[in-house]
């Protein structure tokens, strides 16, 4: 399978009275169309390294490709194209626009790389609301969804570009046992369904146990990497 994801010999140091250095040497790559989790305790790295991976931060040192796109040297404009075009976020907090409706907060990333949503772009919306089950809600403003209902609005802004690549950082950090459960078998069903790479993070290990590759990041060095 071909690697959508490729991380070389990664150093990432905060400058500062005293330098601290998070990530040390990190060889990393993810196959396309892989479901993976990376764990961790709080201040081991994971988040950090997921924001290179994601293009929200740089490494000190090292090489980052994404789909094939050496990144760690783009411009500023060239990365912002490449995020809109390649990669999809999904947080611990969904941050809707709470003035916009579910559909018109999925259309965003629509909008703001083509100045419109085309029929096409509203097809997709369309089924992807009906995939993740929340059809009804599609006219409803921000604060009148519950947090699940919000959350897997965020998903499907997050999937609106048909993106290669899922990056999720905690991302039922703030649902319940049950709503926590039916997003993850949601992302099972995007990554079968439009063999979609999903790169989660998460501290909770029977979460990290429903994917099909574990990275345990322990002091900016990989600890661990299971594939299943």
């Amino acid at each position: 399978m071909a690697e959508v994801i490729k991380l070389e010999k990664i150093d990432k140091i905060y400058r500062g009275a005293g330098d601290t250095q998070v990530l040390f040497g990190i060889d990393l790559s993810f196959d396309e169309g892989s479901f993976n989790a990376i764990v961790g305790e709080s201040g081991s790295g994971k988040s950090t390294l997921m924001n290179i991976i994601g293009t929200l931060d740089v490494p000190s040192s090292g090489k980052v490709y994404i789909n094939n796109t050496r990144t760690d040297v783009l411009s500023h404009d060239k990365l912002a194209e490449l995020r809109n075009q390649t990669i999809g976020f999904v947080f611990q907090f969904h941050y809707l626009l709470p003035e916009f409706t579910a559909l018109e907060n999925v259309l965003i990333p629509c909008l703001i790389e083509h100045g419109r949503a085309d029929k096409h772009i509203r097809e997709r919306a369309d089924e992807l609301f009906e995939l993740a089950g929340i059809s009804k809600i599609r006219n409803n403003l921000a604060p009148n969804m519950s947090g699940g209902q919000q959350q897997r609005t965020a998903i499907i802004r997050a999937l609106i570009n048909d993106p290669r690549i899922i990056l999720a950082d905690e991302p039922t950090g703030n649902l319940d046992t049950s709503t926590t459960a039916s997003i993850y078998t949601l992302f099972r069903q995007i990554n079968q369904a439009y063999k979609t790479t999903f790169v989660i993070v998460t501290h909770d290990r029977k979460i990290a146990e429903q994917t099909d590759r574990i990275v345990e990041i322990k002091d900016g060095r990989i600890e661990m990497d299971v594939r299943k």
